[in-house]
């Protein structure tokens, strides 16, 4: 009995195995569409997401788009989602647009995954690899092969085995997956040879180093990261999760469409320093040996990003900010210290508690001034991302003599009660500059968003009367925010973009600063379009039920797309001889 009974327990051990093997929840992914689209894993809507990882001009990923196709057509409607995944290193647009138009896969949700994060984290070695999702459980029930047509060099007429459809067939009728796994058959994919001999990047002077020169900054005692990176142990600790907020890009948090606009001081990190990271991760963040680089004694944050400031404004009474509850807007007035007209060639802000301090708003009014509601023209901003504010030779931004300064602080609160003193420092040119800079935005002060709607979109537009330069672009929403797009229309009729955000984040306020000034014609219009998520969907949203319009405070909501401009010099006139 027990020499019967033997082969079946072993047979059981097997099955448990592969089971807590496929059973690992799978890393939340982000990745854009062909359209610019932004689409995460974890808000899929289906039962299930198939992902079908291609390159272009793979021959039997060209080959299986047929199958692939008939799959779709037979599942979707049953609840599944078909999501294909370009992982081919730096795809162009026009390629992917070509293949798609060929091989009729237009109907498909086709998403770049530029860097090779997620099949790399996926463990996708080739091309024609199929991962299906339960979307519930968030774990992979298949992968591999669609069916058994294809091989390296080889076809049959007609596939004998066709594991997709078996698997997703079972899957819907709540059945066991009878084969969770096949070999995949498509073209090997190449990712960035980080590893060493070894394959797993060494973490004492390859992966310490990367987190030290990029992530640091913030993940310290005083930054406003959650956590600090102290030692291995505790980034080992935090590895999985360190993994999730790469490929969902939330880190590092800077997250411009990169086939749009040259911006200055980009927090990003390149494909090389990214799948680092990951390979490290998937190795079990191993620590090798040597001295952890993440031990060494950190440089005190710099008193000012932009160096010793003219002046500094400082709010003139410390602030108390409440351990819970909702902090409102406070407006406080600081002394203006210049009794005649001042060009400021640079503005900084200096967060004094970074741990409540959410946003600083420098205003100044004077008669006659731009203004955005009863403050005055907007001067600088900081929120966490923020970029200190410097301009070129000859452009400054002016500000009268006695012009009235207001400092906007909006606090949150986290557990404790804390106080602040924030600042604000200006860098004077040396007297007026051809250029005055002003900070102008394209808004919608109608705001009106329905209850659930997960695609509110919007527009706004600013129409340049003058020949002017644009510096740079801040685009601003609150927790709705979904994502948002400048674009430029000349009179030629040429249109440009020059920005697009597809995964806004309101946790990070960030600033755009064009690498090259931008020349705008006069006649000229910014156009400016993006969209809001009151959905349950979104997390974030603080009640999908509400009518949202337009607000200062967070659950409210805000359409602005801020930028950096200035008119260009009138031309001198000719004097009659």
């Amino acid at each position: 009995m027990q020499k019967r009974c033997y082969p079946f327990l072993l047979v059981v051990a097997a099955c448990l195995l592969l089971a807590s093997v496929n059973a690992r929840e799978v890393p939340n992914f982000n990745l854009v569409d062909i359209h610019d689209r932004n689409h995460e894993l974890y808000r899929a809507k289906g039962k299930a997401v198939v992902l079908f990882f291609t390159g272009t001009g793979c021959p039997i990923a060209r080959k299986s788009s047929a199958a692939l196709k008939e799959l779709k057509a037979k599942y979707e409607p049953q609840g599944v989602d078909f999501w294909i995944v370009n992982s081919y290193f730096d795809e162009k647009k026009k390629d992917i647009n070509k293949e798609i138009n060929d091989l009729g896969l237009r109907e498909f949700i086709y998403l770049r995954d530029l860097k090779q994060l997620v099949a790399l984290s996926y463990g996708v070695n080739r091309t024609a690899e199929i991962i299906a999702i339960d979307t519930t459980s968030l774990e992979i029930f298949y992968q591999g092969a669609i069916n058994d047509q294809f091989g390296e060099g080889a076809e049959r007429p007609a596939p004998t085995e066709n594991y997709l459809d078996e698997s997703l067939s079972q899957f819907l009728a709540g059945e066991p997956i009878a084969r969770p796994k096949t070999r995949a058959r498509g073209c090997r994919i190449s990712y960035a040879k980080v590893g060493g001999d070894t394959g797993v990047p060494d973490y004492v002077t390859q992966v310490a180093p990367l987190l030290r020169e990029n992530c640091v900054e913030c993940h310290r005692r005083g930054g406003i990261g959650p956590w600090s990176m102290t030692s291995h142990r505790r980034v080992s600790n935090y590895s999985d999760m360190i993994e999730e907020v790469i490929l969902t890009r939330r880190m590092p948090p800077w997250d411009p469409h990169p086939d749009y606009g040259h911006f200055k001081d980009g927090q990003e990190l390149s494909r090389e320093e990214l799948q680092t990271i990951l390979q490290w991760v998937k190795a079990g963040a191993p620590k090798g040996d040597g001295e952890d680089p993440l031990r060494a004694p950190l440089p005190d944050y710099p008193d000012w990003r932009l160096g010793e400031p003219d002046v500094v404004l400082k709010l003139p009474e410390v602030q108390t900010i409440a351990a819970t509850g909702v902090e409102p807007y406070r407006y406080i007035e600081v002394e203006n210290p210049f009794d005649e007209d001042v060009w400021l060639s640079g503005l900084d802000v200096k967060p004094g508690n970074r741990s409540v301090v959410h946003h600083v708003i420098l205003y100044a009014k004077w008669p006659g001034g731009p203004s955005f509601g009863d403050n005055g023209a907007f001067f600088i901003g900081w929120a966490p991302g923020a970029s200190a504010l410097q301009y070129s030779d000859g452009v400054a931004k002016k500000l009268p003599a006695h012009a009235k300064l207001t400092i906007e602080m909006h606090y949150t609160t986290n557990g404790t009660e804390e106080t602040d003193q924030s600042e604000v420092a200006l860098y004077l040119a040396k007297g007026p500059q051809e250029r005055n800079a002003e900070t102008r935005a394209a808004a919608d002060w109608n705001l009106e968003i329905a209850p659930g709607d997960h695609d509110s979109r919007h527009v706004a537009t600013y129409a340049f009367k003058k020949p002017a330069t644009l510096y740079a672009l801040f685009p601003h929403m609150h927790f709705r925010g979904k994502w948002m797009r400048y674009e430029l229309l000349t009179p030629n009729g040429k249109r440009e973009t020059l920005l697009h955000v597809p995964r806004y984040d309101f946790q990070w306020q960030l600033s755009y600063y064009l690498q090259e000034p931008l020349k705008v014609p006069a006649g000229s219009w910014l156009m400016v379009t993006g969209a809001f998520d009151n959905s349950p969907e979104n997390p974030a949203n603080p009640d999908p039920k509400k009518r949202v319009l337009f607000g200062q405070q967070s659950w409210d909501e805000m359409f602005i797309g801020f930028f950096e401009a200035a008119d260009d010099p009138e031309p001198l006139s000719l004097t009659a001889k």
